[in-house]
């Protein structure tokens, strides 16, 4: 059915606001304090930057995609187009019979594939068909391949068929196991990106979510559709580090080739500046960069005969071997801990990491995936200065992570952790954990001592960091307070003790008489 005798119920889409009106008309903009703070310098700029001409195309829509009356809506289905889930259920409903019929002729449709048919009763003039990945972590990286294709195959089939707007559902079902957020992620950049690239003739993108999938889709917006430069800045921080490439594709450094022209000439007024630059052109395996054996850099190593520029390279291939297993495993059963998440600004807007001890049973957990969860979240933290406040509130036994599992995390990771890291802040310490960490620090590891700030309380960490910019678990807060209120207790008795040891005569030289004679009258 034409779009201009459409049913009541359908939604016009020149009815909802766009993405940038939400901003002015909820005034949601994510806070930016510090002005002159480091996350407003130009020297990290955003991979997504404010671009109010794409925030007017897009669209968050609470409802049925079924509803829209864009040019065409997407359905979410399985390779025999016959799936049965919520959003397909509603299409083929309002559609009518004629959908179902159309279908068969297409004979299913690939993973990652979009296939087109009419929209026959519904608002849409079309509905583009897709199949997205079955989600398992063992094959992450294809099912992240498969799911970027869905969006980008459906973008490239509503340019070709000139489509002023398409409406999206969300691809991943929960059948197929993709996780929400990740899913999300690929769903953002790859629209974002074809925009960019090729969305002049697409004047509308909506994105129409459940309410269970609305906060989820409400919180990573503005990290590739920020609506100010302010919310560009605070966000930040809160982009991936694994944005894919320039169209939004997935990049897997392992399987890159890349071939020079001449990658082994130089012009001879060449510095060596330019030598790094275009040797990296080629590719990072021994073999493209024309290294020695890696395995005999290795033996040297363990020999002591090999230079510290050698070596730093064979650390950084080690690092990037486990920064590339941690974007590749699954590691949402380590993330479910929130053990490790990022928080705002201190007080000279240095990015704040929160690590809460109470929260990581290390008797229970695979400390290796703990290990690439670290490595995943504070790859692209580290760029940057920054500092962790660590809560050893209420921890036991089982929470204490052993002196060789830190000593081979603080060996992996890159320089850059060691170097922006400005402050350690050790909050709730207890004296065999400060015994334990004096003795780590000293003699495990190098330039961390003095980096590490014993805080008793929260008032003392308040100095480093406003209360409104750090998000502390409830224990923790309950835990000072009691704390608090035990030892200004003990000071009050104790001066009332040693006041009820002075000579009676000493109070007239302490109080009034009239305060005398009350407190007198109190002891």
């Amino acid at each position: 059915m034409d779009p201009l005798g459409a049913r009541s119920q359908f939604v016009d889409i020149q009815t909802l606001p766009t993405w940038q009106q939400q901003l002015d008309e909820d005034g949601e903009e994510t806070p930016l304090e510090q002005s002159d703070s480091l996350l407003s310098q130009q020297a990290f700029p955003s991979p997504f930057p404010f671009r109010p001409d794409i925030n007017r195309k897009i669209i968050l829509f609470a409802g049925d995609v079924a509803l829209l009356n864009c040019t065409s809506i997407v359905n979410t289905s399985n390779e025999s187009l016959n799936d049965k889930n919520p959003v397909s259920d509603s299409i083929h409903q309002l559609a009518g019979p004629e959908l179902r019929d159309e279908l068969l002729k297409l004979k299913g449709c690939r993973t990652g594939e979009a296939k087109l048919t009419k929209g026959f009763n519904l608002a849409a003039r079309f509905i583009i068909h897709t199949v997205g990945p079955k989600y398992k972590a063992k094959y992450r990286t294809a099912a992240e391949s498969s799911l970027y294709s869905c969006y980008r195959n459906i973008m490239q089939l509503a340019a070709e068929q000139s489509m002023a707007s398409v409406g999206f559902c969300v691809v991943s079902t929960t059948k197929r196991g993709y996780p929400l957020e990740d899913a999300t992620h690929i769903a953002f950049r790859t629209v974002r990106r074809f925009l960019e690239n090729h969305g002049n003739s697409i004047e509308a993108v909506v994105f129409a979510v459940s309410d269970t999938d609305e906060p989820v889709y409400k919180k990573l917006l503005p990290l590739y559709y920020p609506r100010s430069e302010e919310e560009e800045k605070a966000c930040l921080p809160l982009i991936p580090a694994d944005i894919g490439n320039s169209e939004g594709e997935p990049v897997v450094p392992e399987r890159q080739i890349r071939i020079a022209e001449k990658p082994g000439t130089l012009e001879d007024d060449s510095e060596e500046e330019s030598l790094e630059s275009d040797l990296g052109q080629v590719g990072n395996h021994a073999f493209a960069r024309m290294e020695g054996d890696v395995d005999k850099q290795r033996k040297q190593i363990l020999q002591g005969q090999m230079s510290e520029a050698a070596m730093q390279k064979q650390h950084q291939r080690n690092y990037n071997r486990w920064l590339c297993r941690a974007r590749a495993e699954d590691l949402s059963d380590i993330a479910a801990l929130k053990a490790l998440y990022q928080t705002g600004v201190d007080m000279c807007g240095r990015t704040v990491m929160i690590l809460v001890g109470r929260n990581i049973p290390v008797t229970l957990i695979d400390l290796e995936k703990a290990l690439l969860y670290f490595i995943h979240v504070m790859d692209h933290i580290t760029v940057k200065e920054y500092v962790m406040v660590y809560f050893h509130t209420l921890t036991g036994e089982h929470n204490h992570l052993d002196s060789d599992f830190l000593k081979n995390l603080y060996d992996i990771v890159e320089a850059k952790f060691k170097k922006n890291l400005k402050a350690f802040y050790f909050v709730h310490p207890t004296f065999r954990s400060k015994v334990s960490t004096w003795f780590f620090t000293t003699f495990s590891v190098s330039g961390m001592k003095d980096k590490v700030r014993y805080l008793d309380n929260l008032q003392q960490l308040f100095t480093c960091i406003k209360p409104e910019q750090i998000d502390i678990p409830p224990f923790v807060l309950e835990y000072d307070a009691r704390v608090s209120s035990k030892m200004s207790h003990v000071i009050i008795s104790r001066w009332n003790w040693h006041l009820c040891d002075l000579p009676f005569s000493a109070f007239f030289c302490l109080f009034p008489s009239r305060e005398l004679w009350r407190l007198r009258w109190q002891l």
